[in-house]
């Protein structure tokens, strides 16, 4: 414990050192690396809620000296880099691995799993974490309420899969839909530049009203039709892994059909706002 202590004030000291050359607008790499190291350490001694206000004691450490955008703009880098690997991960365990494939192994297809789907739910859980141990540090900067919702919701299924090993193909198709975060970060980014009349702009929302249409709206009800072709299967589970594995997709695909509607709004007034300003031009 006494060793934690002393990586955690060396870090503030080198960090504190690093301001008074230079205030950087952006997280440090190094730092970064110091505070989950910090992290890893001290998952060998203490207990997950005793990790969880290290993280938070850490996390006020690394970015007290930054104004909240600052803080989003790193968070939505953590964001988008998870989103991406969560989303090649699962595609390539649905899809193209064989781990799911019906005709090839005995197995029923709640009943499979593989180190790698062990190891993406490893670290999403942590993500998850991290990312809503943010959102109450800045709450309600970083996220409304809905985040709160979401990443509990996730953290939840996620843990319990983990726990029973049960039902990873269904976690990893509601895990793909994270392959929409990028499209919704980067027009944040553009948002925050001053680009929102851009082409990159334009075209960034057609791609993430056509990503979340597909991956959070077709996707899901091609889910929910599965399992309930496979209703035999998924009922033979443990009471409650049943019950939350119909509750938590179907609490999701709620907020992503709100969120689709918001989307196709703003899309729409995007679209309506350039026809208005390429006709202001031409008269």
């Amino acid at each position: 414990m006494k060793r934690i202590i002393l990586h955690i004030k060396g870090v503030r000291k080198n960090n504190s050192m690093g301001h008074m050359d230079k205030e950087s607008p952006w997280l440090q790499p190094a730092n970064i690396v110091d505070y989950f190291s910090v992290l890893i350490s001290a998952s060998n001694y203490l207990s997950i809620d005793n990790v969880i206000i290290l993280l938070k004691f850490t996390t006020t450490i690394g970015l007290k000296h930054y104004n909240t955008q600052k803080v989003e703009w790193n968070n939505r880098g953590f964001s988008t880099l998870h989103a991406l690997v969560a989303a090649a991960v699962s595609f390539y365990l649905v899809m193209i691995s064989d781990l799911f494939n019906e005709d090839l192994h005995n197995s029923i297809i709640i009943d499979r799993k593989s180190w790698l789907s062990d190891s993406m739910f490893g670290v999403s859980i942590s993500y998850f974490l991290t990312d809503l141990t943010m959102i109450l540090l800045y709450f309600p900067s970083l996220g409304g309420k809905e985040y709160l919702l979401h990443h509990g919701l996730s953290m939840y299924a996620i843990g319990l899969v983990l726990l029973s090993g049960k039902a990873h193909m269904y976690i990893l198709m509601v895990l793909f839909t994270e392959v929409t975060t990028p499209f919704v970060n980067l027009r944040w980014y553009l948002d925050v530049a001053g680009q929102k009349t851009c082409n990159l702009y334009l075209y960034n929302g057609v791609a993430l009203f056509v990503g979340w249409l597909i991956a959070r709206i077709i996707l899901f009800i091609y889910m929910f039709t599965y399992m309930y072709f496979h209703f035999d299967q998924t009922r033979s589970i443990f009471t409650l892994g049943f019950y939350s594995l119909v509750a938590v997709p179907s609490a999701v695909a709620v907020m992503n059909v709100f969120w689709f509607w918001k989307i196709l709004k703003g899309m729409v007034k995007t679209f309506s706002r350039r026809k208005h300003s390429e006709s202001g031009k031409t008269d």
